[in-house]
């Protein structure tokens, strides 16, 4: 037989796959990135099989070393990777054979490319996920501690990015590392349902032999076998759950991006991000862009686009396996390969982001921060919430014309606008009295900024001991 006819089903044949069709349906360019989970799922295919009386121990112990040794001729770079054998899979079980004879076709026995590749996938989704996780705490980790050393850090908070009440940075950092939790609790969610064994379906209906699916999926570290065959060989929901979650994940990031680029301008001048995450300008010297954020704003698109791709690709297929899903890998893996550089760029990043805390101070007292904590004052004296508003406003509109915030005008200025106010309005017009006012679980006090940072910690630590 032509090896331009795949040995897997040339039988059928009765001529040679097109050249061009060979290349265009081919997926070896790409799958190859399987090779580890790959073989990783034949030698527990093989080793199963063995415990069922399928294969000879000798049989399954001439697979595994074959299949050890092209592991190794894979990592040296010195696998010759065929297109018309199509696939990862075809690929190293024609290398079995040649390199162990008959026995390398028996490995087979018992399964589909369809279950195979679903396996396969699935093995892929697991290793990444752990990796992205560890970057995920770590990129927790380091918001937690820049968020517990700048508990006092005094800046405006913002509404339609104008000036509302004063923050703290801490605070601000700790609104990130919120959001990181819920796409933490959506990761390992995620990975409950990608560490269910798809092999033994086999090509849609399971398989004649005598197969321990309960066998292969402990040897492989899975939860369980699927329950259905059709479903196991043709769904990739799992896929499109890990690509959803990236895209929210990334969706936070590009909106802490979106402010780190602001607060490195000389518009804000709020932090200072270290030379090693900026460049410079080819043609003004001056310039220090934040590219590191930028880029992760502009990725962000991306893994939006892989969602879609994928949702796309699904949404209309009939039960089971079609070849569709030959297309659901390059958008995932590049999906998986986006959000752990992301994640290592910010891991790296921000626990080296340096406060401007006397510029965040100085943007904080203008802009009138402090005006509900007068209104606030005056309810508490007995002033009806609506008048006490109205007064605030009057107050305001003297200030923009005399160009003074409230904590700079005199007793007697604020008086004229009320009789109610007093030599003690004084103590929450401050900066320092307004955020400290706050202070309750979820407030910007800085006890209770340290106190959430501990928490956040302490849940973040017992979530590490649980994995």
């Amino acid at each position: 037989m032509s090896q331009a006819t795949n040995q897997s089903w040339g039988g059928r044949f009765s001529e040679p796959t097109d050249a061009f069709v060979a290349r265009f349906t081919a997926s070896v360019n790409f799958d190859q990135r399987l090779a580890p989970q790959d073989i990783q799922g034949s030698i527990a295919h093989a080793t199963m099989l063995a415990r069922v009386g399928v294969l000879t121990d000798d049989e399954r112990d001439a697979i595994m070393n074959g299949l050890n040794e092209i592991q190794g001729e894979i990592e040296r770079g010195e696998f010759n990777w065929s297109v018309p054998l199509e696939d990862v899979h075809m690929n190293i079980e024609a290398r079995l054979t040649e390199k162990i004879g008959i026995t390398g076709k028996k490995l087979h026995t018992g399964r589909s490319r369809n279950d195979q590749v679903a396996t396969d996938i699935r093995l892929f989704m697991r290793d990444e996920i752990d990796v992205i996780e560890v970057e995920l705490k770590r990129l927790r980790e380091g918001m937690i501690e820049l968020a517990d050393r700048e508990a006092e850090t005094i800046m405006p908070g913002f509404t339609h990015l104008q000036t509302a009440q004063p923050v703290t940075f801490g605070h601000h950092i700790l609104a990130w590392q919120e959001m990181l939790a819920r796409d933490h609790e959506r990761l390992l969610d995620c990975r409950k349902r990608v560490n269910v064994m798809p092999l033994g379906a086999a090509a849609l209906a399971g398989t004649t032999y005598p197969i321990d699916r309960h066998v292969t999926a402990e040897l492989l570290g899975f939860d369980r076998p699927t329950e259905n065959s059709l479903d196991a060989v043709s769904d990739r929901d799992f896929a499109i759950e890990f690509t959803s979650f990236a895209s929210i994940l990334l969706m936070h990031l590009s909106r802490m991006s979106e402010e780190l680029v602001l607060w490195t301008s000389a518009q804000f001048n709020f932090i200072d991000l270290p030379d090693r995450f900026c460049t410079g300008s080819s043609i003004m010297p001056q310039k220090k862009n934040p590219d590191v954020p930028e880029l992760v704003r502009g990725k962000t698109g991306r893994v939006y686009g892989h969602l879609m791709s994928l949702l796309t690709l699904m949404k209309s297929q009939p039960l089971a396996y079609n070849k569709d899903n030959q297309e659901d890998k390059e958008p995932l893996f590049d999906a998986v390969d986006t959000v752990r550089d992301c994640l290592k760029a910010f891991a790296d990043m921000v626990p080296a982001i340096e406060p401007k805390k006397a510029s965040m101070y100085e943007a904080a007292r203008r802009g009138f921060s402090t005006a509900t904590d007068l209104a606030d004052y005056l309810v508490r004296k007995g002033v009806a919430f609506r008048d006490a508003h109205e007064i605030v406003g009057q107050s305001v509109a003297y200030g923009l014309k005399s160009e003074k915030d409230l904590s700079e005008m005199s007793l007697d200025e604020l008086k004229q606008f009320s009789d109610t106010i007093e030599q003690d309005v004084f103590e929450v017009l401050t900066l320092e009295g307004s955020v400290a006012a706050r202070n309750h679980i979820g407030g910007t006090a800085p006890n209770q900024v340290r106190a959430a940072a501990q928490r956040a910690r302490e849940a973040l630590n017992a979530l590490k001991a649980g994995a």
